[in-house]
């Protein structure tokens, strides 16, 4: 989803590797398709990770069941339904390693769906990934459509007004330039005078590239911001020279350096932001709608997850364990409404 309709309200990054495009390339964005095949094919009480990654993932088995001091506190409805609806708003190119289609062409499989499928298991639930669009994400969250948006959701003070959240991810983006340039970003804005950058509309990280650009432009220099329809056209645009960095999720561009090693369009991370801004560690939480009711027993499932080890797992599963969190909290500080 490269392109959202607000970008004051739709605060999340996400981007793709465009060595994946071809695998992911049946993945049609919708407005609320159930995969059918990511509720779960274990046995009872295991969860596998990274299954059908192809490759951006080691496969592992958890082991995690119901825990019902935790699955007690549930709202009766969701209670009474057996299952956790869970969101994924997905690129049609996918966003590997947080949502991508898998190596079977059509189970959409990547970290957020894993962890998801992890906290359902804890709180005695059977998971149903229904895939969105990323502005119908929320509108189903609305509606009532789905329980819980697992899909890389910035933790923002603007979204508490209609939102709960129970973090359970640091929200570090990065900047990512071809590893031929030497250009770098210290954390300094002023770094980027001069240069042009891309970055997907309606998300975190663009909300901050107009912040810094607002401020260049009030000294005096230039910052030209660029959108393209798809990851692949950033990094077509960014091998052949017409920007000079993608500013993303780390996670994503950490996985798409990775995957170029070696390439003649081999690329680097150029410097790393927090998602909140300057002062403040950003953090990505499951989101449900406000006083549903799920936010709590969704942090005390995560935190079951972390205490015993499966959590940890998860994330060295997915090389993410840099974005490994102490604790999941209830609607914890996020991005401030002045940067909302």
């Amino acid at each position: 989803m490269p392109i959202h309709p607000s970008r004051r309200s739709l605060i999340r990054g996400i981007t793709a590797a465009a060595t994946v495009t071809a695998l992911a390339g049946g993945l049609a964005a919708c407005g609320g398709d159930s995969d059918a095949a990511t509720r779960t094919t274990d046995s009872a009480g295991t969860v596998t990770v990274g299954r059908l990654s192809n490759g951006a993932a080691k496969e592992t088995a958890l082991k995690v069941a119901e825990v019902k001091s935790i699955s007690a506190e549930l709202p009766d409805a969701v209670k009474k339904s057996g299952k956790l609806v869970i969101g994924s708003g997905t690129l049609p190119s996918g966003s590997p390693p947080l949502g991508f289609v898998g190596s079977d062409q059509k189970t959409l499989t990547g970290s957020e769906v894993d962890l998801a499928r992890l906290v359902a298991s804890v709180l005695g639930l059977q998971p149903e990934v229904k895939r969105f669009t990323w502005e119908n994400l929320f509108v189903g969250i609305d509606s009532g459509k789905v329980n819980v948006g697992f899909s890389n959701i910035t933790d923002t003070e603007e979204r508490k007004q209609k939102y709960e959240f129970a973090s359970y991810r640091k929200d570090d983006l990065a900047f990512e330039t071809l590893k031929t340039s030497k250009w770098t970003f210290d954390g300094d804005y002023e770094a980027l005078a001069g240069r042009t950058v891309s970055v997907s509309a309606g998300t975190n990280q663009e909300r901050i590239l107009l912040e810094w650009q607002t401020k260049l432009k009030k000294e005096g220099k230039k910052l030209t911001i660029k959108y393209f329809q798809d990851s692949p056209s950033v990094y077509l645009a960014l091998a052949s020279g017409k920007i000079d960095a993608y500013l993303g999720p780390s996670p994503n561009s950490s996985y798409h350096v990775t995957q170029t090693a070696g390439t003649p369009n081999a690329t680097r991370i150029a410097g790393q932001y927090s998602g909140a801004g300057e002062t403040l560690q950003g953090l990505i939480a499951a989101t449900a709608k406000k006083d549903s009711g799920l936010a709590k027993p969704l942090a005390d499932a995560i935190n079951y997850l972390i205490d015993n080890g499966q959590y940890a797992k998860w994330l060295s599963a997915w090389n993410l364990s840099h974005d490994a969190v102490s604790k999941s909290e209830v609607n914890p500080p996020g991005l401030p409404l002045d940067n909302s």
